[in-house]
């Protein structure tokens, strides 16, 4: 007998969270250079993040259109 896919445990979490560590967050504002460590880590921005599942595209840009 085998298990039905639905009972199945596939890698633990798979889909993108909606919440970011402060870590991660210090991360992605550094990145868009919004955050620099002499601001500090407490009252920072919100952050847009989503992970993208294989084989989907990011949003589109209105340059890559024309």
């Amino acid at each position: 007998m085998s298990i039905d896919k639905s009972l199945k445990k596939s890698g633990g979490l798979a889909r993108s969270r909606n919440v970011l560590t402060r870590a991660e967050r210090l991360a992605v504002l550094q990145e868009e250079g919004r955050w620099s460590p002499e601001n500090g880590v407490f009252n920072l921005p919100k952050t847009k993040y989503r992970r993208l599942a294989p084989g989907q595209s990011g949003p589109k840009s209105p340059e890559a259109s024309s």
